[in-house]
């Protein structure tokens, strides 16, 4: 590995974040309790942001062609997305960023341990 690489290994295991991560061996055990109601509606929601996102755009393609106006998918497209990204926000709202956090967190020490086991 260079030097480049190491060095930047290094300094990003000496944050904050990282070190906590790794000393508190943070872990994905939060997942296993049972989800709130506001965190099952969250998901639901981020689902249904899915289900609006890009099926929806496509929907829109394929009847401007059929229609043979542009004007709806460049109209439509762009709402119907901006939509379901609204939609998605407000899932990851009630969903809590409390998960993300776990989540990230396990991520960040499972990664910086096997790369610090390979810079060493």
């Amino acid at each position: 590995m260079t030097r480049v690489i190491r060095d930047s290994i290094f300094k990003v295991s000496d944050t904050t974040f990282v070190r906590a991560a790794i000393e508190e061996q943070a872990d994905l055990s939060a997942f296993k309790e049972k989800p709130t109601p506001l965190v099952i509606a969250g998901v639901l929601t981020i689902i249904l942001s899915f289900i609006l996102g890009w099926p929806a755009v496509t929907m829109f393609g394929i009847l401007a062609v059929k229609l043979h106006n542009p004007w709806i998918a460049a109209v439509g497209g762009p709402l119907t997305y901006g939509l379901s990204h609204l939609i998605f926000m407000l899932g990851m709202y009630l969903s809590g960023a409390l998960y993300s956090l776990i989540f990230f967190r396990w991520l960040t020490r499972i990664t910086m341990e096997r790369l610090l086991t390979l810079v060493r």
